[in-house]
Order: C-alpha cells, then sequence, then structure tokens
C-alpha cells in the first residue's frame, strides 16, 4: 500500500494518468462509435496538447487552453491548406518557426505553447502524409484538433479537481533541491588539507542552480494560486513553507569563512567534521519534509539533527574553554553555529506567517497584450539568444524541408520533426539531444518492428499505442532517449494502424540521422551563440545585482531584518545571475574551439563571484538592527563595495583593467571595526572585507 500510495503521490504520476485516459478515451470512441480513421490524428492532438500544457490553476489552465487551441488551429490549417504547394509551404515553414519561437519571448507559458505548436504542425504533416492525402480533406486536421480540445477539457477538470496539487509538488522539488545544496555545503567542510576545495565550490554552484529553478517553480506556482487574495489555511501554510525554504536557501548560500583557512585553524579539532555531519543529517531532514508536503503528513522525529546540533553545541563551548582565544575564528564559529541553528528551526517550520509578513509576490507574466508585444520587440535584435535561436531553427526547418523534397517528397515529415527537437538554443544541449534522439529512435524501430512481428494485426494493438503514448511523459523530463524510443513507437504503431508499419521502419531511421544532422549544421553555422562570448556580460550582470543585494542587506542593518518584497526582489535577481553564470560556464566547457585558457578562466569566475554571493549571504542571514552610528558606517561600505562593484562590472564589459578596490586603509581596519568591537560588528566587517577581497581577485582575473 505505502509502494503505491508513493506512486500516487509521485510528480508524474498525474500527467501520464490524465495522457493515459485521454488516449484510452480516444481510441474506444474512434473504435467503437466514431471513425477509425480519425484515431492516428486525435492521438497526436491529444499528445500535442498535452505538451502545451503549463501547471497553472484551472483559470490559467483555461485562458491557456484557449490560446493553445486557437494556436493549433491557426497552425494546422496553414499547414493542410499550402502543405501541397512547395513554394508557398517552403515560405510559410521558416516565417511561421520565427514567429512562433519569438512568441515564446513573452514569457515561459507562450514559449511552451508556441513550441508545442510547432510540434503539432509537423503532426499535421504526418498524419496527411500517413492517410496519403498531401491536398485532400480536412478531416484529419479537425481530429487533431478534436483531440487536443479533449485533453485540454479533461485537463482543465483534473487542475478544477486537485487546485492544489502542483504547489505541493512544486515544494516537495524545492526541499528536495535544498536538501541537494545542504550535502554540497557539507562537503567543503571536510577536514582535510589541499582538498580541491574551487571543485566543491564548482559542484555547489551547479546545485544552486537547481535550487534557483525550483524556488522560481514553486513561486510561479503560489502565485498563480493565491494572486493577490489573502491565503487562508493550508494554501497560508505553503506560502509560509515557500518564504521558510528562500530563509534556508540564504542560510545554505552563507560563508562566514574561508574554508581553507578553517580547515587549517581546526584540523586538529573534530569540529569540522562535527558541522559536516550536522549538515549531512538536515539534508535527510529536509528530503523527510519534501516527503511531508507531498503526501500531505506530518514531519518525521527528527532527533538525530537536533542531537547532533546540541553536540557541536558542547564542542564549541569546550574549544573556548581549552584553546587560546582566536577572535576571527571564534565568531566565524560562534556566527556558523548561530546560522546551524536557525537552519535546524527553518527545516521544522511547518509554514507560519506573521500577521505583519510582506506576503506579496512578483509575477513574471506579461500583465497584457502590449507588455507581451513588448517583451517580443525587446528580443527583435541579433545579440538577443532567443531572436538567434528563432532564425536558427527557422532557417534549420527551411533546409529540412529542402532535403526531405530532395529525398523524398511525400514521406520525409520526420526530418523536419527531429529537427525541431534536436536544435536547442545552446550547442552542448543540441549536441545531448541529438545523441539522445538518435539513439532512441533506434530502439524504438527496433523494438517496433519485434512488436509488429510478434502481435496479431488488428485492434489487439492500441493498448500497446495507448501505453507507449503515456510512457512517453512519464519519462520526457529524466530519461529523454527513453522517451524518445516509446514515441518512436507510438508513432510507429500510428503508420502501422494505416498499413505503412514495416515501410516506415527504415526511411525513419534515416530520416532521424539527416534531421538531426540539419539540427547540428544550423547549431554550427546559423548565428553561432557561443557561450564564451557572452561570459563577461553575464558576470557583470552578476556583479550589479551584487551591488543591489548589498543595498538592500545595508539597509536592514539600519532599520531591522524585514523579508520585504524589495529585499526578497534582490535577493533573489543576484542568486538568479549567479545561476545564469553557471549554466554559461557549464555549456561554455561543453562547446568546441574555446581554449584551455578560456575555460580556466570562466572556472576561475565562476568560483569568485560564488565566493561573492557567499559573503553577501552571510550579511543576509545575520540581518539585525545595528546602533545608528555602525549603521551608517556599514552603508558607507557598502556603497563603497557596491561602486567598486558597478565600475568592475563596466571594466568587464570593456576588456579593461580594473582598479583594486581594497585599499592600504580598508586593509588594516575600516571604521566600523574602529567605532564598535561586537562580535556582530566584527562578522559585518570581516565580511565586507571579503567582498573587497572578492572585487579584487575578479579584477585581477586577466583577459584570456
Amino acid at each position: 500500500m505505502l509502494s503505491l500510495r508513493h506512486l500516487a503521490e509521485s510528480d508524474r504520476f498525474a500527467d501520464v494518468m490524465r495522457v493515459l485516459l485521454a488516449l484510452t478515451g480516444i481510441a474506444l470512441w474512434c473504435t467503437l462509435a466514431g471513425p477509425a480513421e480519425a484515431i492516428v490524428p486525435a492521438l497526436l492532438g491529444a499528445i500535442a496538447c498535452a505538451l502545451a500544457e503549463t501547471d497553472d490553476a484551472w483559470r490559467g489552465r483555461l485562458r491557456g487552453l484557449i490560446v493553445t487551441l486557437l494556436c493549433f488551429a491557426l497552425a494546422a490549417a496553414a499547414v493542410k491548406a499550402c502543405i501541397g504547394t512547395p513554394p508557398l509551404f517552403a515560405i510559410l515553414l521558416p516565417v511561421g518557426t520565427f514567429l512562433l519561437v519569438m512568441l515564446g519571448a513573452a514569457s515561459g507559458r507562450y514559449a511552451t505553447i508556441a513550441t508545442a505548436t510547432l510540434i503539432l504542425s509537423v503532426y499535421t504533416m504526418i498524419a496527411t502524409d500517413s492517410a496519403g492525402a498531401a491536398a485532400g480533406g480536412w478531416h484529419g486536421t479537425l481530429a487533431i484538433l478534436a483531440g487536443a480540445a479533449w485533453y485540454g477539457s479533461l485537463s482543465l477538470l483534473w487542475s478544477a479537481l486537485a487546485p492544489q496539487r502542483a504547489v505541493r509538488h512544486a515544494l516537495a522539488r524545492l526541499f528536495e533541491s535544498l536538501a541537494a545544496l545542504i550535502e554540497a555545503k557539507a562537503a567543503l567542510f571536510e577536514p582535510v588539507r589541499g582538498l580541491d576545495r574551487d571543485a566543491l565550490h564548482i559542484e555547489f554552484s551547479k546545485r544552486n542552480l537547481r535550487t534557483v529553478e525550483a524556488l522560481t517553480a514553486a513561486r510561479i506556482a503560489l502565485l498563480d494560486r493565491i494572486g493577490r487574495r489573502q491565503p487562508r489555511g493550508r494554501s497560508a501554510a505553503r506560502l509560509g513553507m515557500f518564504f521558510v525554504a528562500q530563509d534556508i536557501h540564504e542560510r545554505i548560500s552563507s560563508s562566514h569563512y574561508p574554508y581553507d583557512e578553517l580547515a587549517g585553524a581546526l584540523y586538529h579539532s573534530d569540529l569540522m567534521f562535527r558541522f559536516g555531519r550536522l549538515l549531512r543529517l538536515q539534508a535527510i531532514a529536509c528530503r523527510e519534509r519534501a516527503d511531508a508536503i507531498r503526501e500531505v503528513a506530518p514531519l518525521r522525529s527528527i532527533a538525530l539533527p537536533r542531537a547532533a546540533l546540541d553536540d557541536l553545541r558542547e564542542a564549541l563551548a569546550y574549544r573556548r574553554r581549552s584553546d587560546p582565544p582566536d577572535e576571527a575564528i571564534d565568531d566565524a564559529l560562534s556566527a556558523l553555529l548561530s546560522n546551524m541553528d536557525r537552519l535546524q528551526a527553518g527545516i521544522e517550520d511547518e509554514g507560519s506567517l506573521r500577521e505583519d509578513a510582506d506576503i506579496s509576490l512578483q509575477g513574471n507574466e506579461p500583465a497584457s497584450i502590449r507588455e507581451a508585444l513588448a517583451r517580443v520587440r525587446l528580443r527583435l535584435n541579433r545579440r538577443s539568444m532567443h531572436f538567434r535561436h528563432a532564425m536558427r531553427l527557422a532557417i534549420g526547418m527551411l533546409a529540412g524541408y529542402a532535403l526531405m523534397l530532395g529525398l523524398h517528397p511525400t514521406h520525409g515529415y520526420w526530418i523536419l520533426l527531429t529537427t525541431l527537437f534536436v536544435c536547442q538554443p545552446s550547442y552542448g544541449a543540441t549536441r545531448r539531444r541529438m545523441v539522445q534522439r538518435i539513439a532512441g529512435t533506434t530502439a524504438g524501430l527496433v523494438v517496433g518492428w519485434a512488436l509488429l512481428r510478434l502481435l496479431p494485426p488488428g485492434d489487439w494493438r492500441l493498448p500497446v499505442l495507448v501505453a507507449t503514448g503515456a510512457a512517453f511523459f512519464a519519462f520526457r523530463l529524466r530519461r529523454y532517449a527513453l522517451a524518445t524510443g516509446v514515441i518512436t513507437l507510438f508513432v510507429l504503431l500510428c503508420f502501422d494502424r494505416v498499413g505503412a508499419g514495416y515501410d516506415a521502419i527504415g526511411p525513419r531511421l534515416l530520416d532521424t540521422l539527416l534531421g538531426a544532422v540539419v539540427a547540428a549544421a544550423a547549431i554550427r553555422f546559423v548565428l553561432p551563440d557561443w557561450r564564451v562570448r557572452r561570459l563577461d556580460d553575464i558576470v557583470a550582470d552578476a556583479l550589479l545585482a551584487y551591488g543591489r543585494y548589498l543595498e538592500r542587506i545595508a539597509d536592514q542593518y539600519a532599520h531591522g531584518k524585514v523579508d520585504d518584497l524589495p529585499y526578497r526582489i534582490a535577493r533573489r535577481d543576484a542568486h538568479a545571475a549567479q545561476a545564469a553564470v553557471a549554466g554559461n560556464v557549464a555549456e561554455l566547457l561543453g562547446e568546441p574551439g574555446h581554449s584551455r585558457d578560456l575555460g580556466e578562466r570562466a572556472l576561475r569566475l565562476l568560483t569568485a563571484l560564488q565566493a561573492g554571493l557567499s559573503h553577501l549571504s552571510t550579511l543576509g542571514a545575520h540581518r539585525q538592527s545595528l546602533p545608528a552610528d555602525d549603521a551608517l558606517a556599514l552603508q558607507a561600505l557598502a556603497r563603497h563595495i557596491t561602486h567598486g562593484f558597478d565600475a568592475l562590472a563596466g571594466h568587464i564589459r570593456t576588456g579593461t583593467v580594473a582598479p583594486p578596490l581594497g585599499t592600504p586603509a580598508l586593509l588594516v581596519g575600516t571604521s566600523i571595526r574602529v567605532t564598535l568591537g561586537a562580535e556582530t560588528v566584527r562578522l559585518i566587517d570581516r565580511q565586507c572585507l571579503l567582498l573587497i577581497r572578492v572585487h579584487d581577485r575578479i579584477a585581477a582575473i586577466p583577459k584570456a
């Protein structure tokens, strides 16, 4: 029973069940009551509509469904009307591709709908080709739209009956990503000299990228369900849980002292080991929190991390009694213990909201059609990644169509489908997708050939057809090669419905190889968007975001800790900017043509920016109201560092040498240190000096 419940509460279960019900309904209706020849196009329409689906509440899903069906109808009608006239179709195909990709610049929801519309367009070509009526009647097109409308209606009903499921799963994924981030942080506390901490910081950056994405997904899901209403009951608890997750993220991102220096100072102590063990236990508790959210169950006992926290507290007290005092190390350990204590409280928090809390969230969706068009116009330039991908895919689709006309004019639409799926915005993603697509298609065709030999002809094959369509949605996000294999089997069985199963095996494999070659050529030669060329701009954007984050932190030390919307936006922008650098560097290292020096420079910039964000997060995690004189001194120092980051961003964009920010006076002491020597003020002072060190570290990295 527990395994069945765990399966029912898994992330993909609802999506797979909706697709399974939709495909089963289509198969039964067309077999028992409707026209049997409509089954293939209706199934393809349902799958295309499922690909256009987003995790919105029923109102947002209704609006999205209307837009989706409108786009589907226009695209299917245009394809059906022009497919019999190759010169006209050769104009429509790249223009329509470009417009749909640029439509995705408005928001993530529109991007999903645009991609699904392109897929449906090719499905319309395949359905027309399968029916052997390239310029014939419109029954197949209407069946595609009917299948899409059927799935959309089922999805809308499902969303209305289970409105909070998407929020629960988004929050569960968020806490799972936080657990992985905590484990990466624990690795930094290994009490080993000479450890490659740069590699550990890079791994932490990769996991932080996934956490930032999970935070964004959870925020969008909450905003869609709550809107501007005052949340009540479980909605309020889940919103409070999201704010708790943000606080946990800030605390995990913090760094109170350079880890290599801390490991050296504590080499003969077990304190580093105890910190690492506590973090690993807290990661386990964070995963248990994720399971509790997903299953709507209370959090199980987390006595182990509590006991480990008590043991750590006693070990620190023993060190203070027995070892000679070291102000810097003692302050760092004290702040670390306080941070771990509050982190533990955050994991245990059930999502309580204070009455005076600022619960507003910032949305990503355009407020009007005018704003959506303004976003699209903003990206209509050669420097925009969206524009370059739109041009690249449009030219790739045109090249695939020309290749199709040259080889087998009426049976080569699989070339276009492969080009569409393989051609991604980045070189690394395109290369991975190409390998997965070829491997999956080959495996699917081999299995399909075996099934066609083993299964008797007729409607007995329908359950396999439906199962493969649903399996595609079970695997497509995490195991794309397997998803490609089952969808290949699905389409092969669709061809078999019209008597072309065996005939499709050889051409489909050739078309897949040709489509992959077209996609590879497009990403390589059509407005190539090498990430190394964008690195400096993205690093500069991160430095500017760091400055805005530091300004908000300094204001809170002057006026008291308040997690208001401006502060949360500044914190989110800083983490998103660092995540953008991490993603850029990961793609850059997989691209051809860059030198070893460029790769090393990118990694050095990434680790330096990660260190800077860690020190900012430390300042954010320990926010509290300071005396007026100390707050003014901190604000002056923060302005100095912010101006330095802003100037450094300009130097990086222009490729000029930036002067160091750390003057001899700052390196010896600052006004805030001289004013008062309290532990909190000393912590703030050291973090500011470490930020200055990060500035000078980035400024000293030569341009390769």
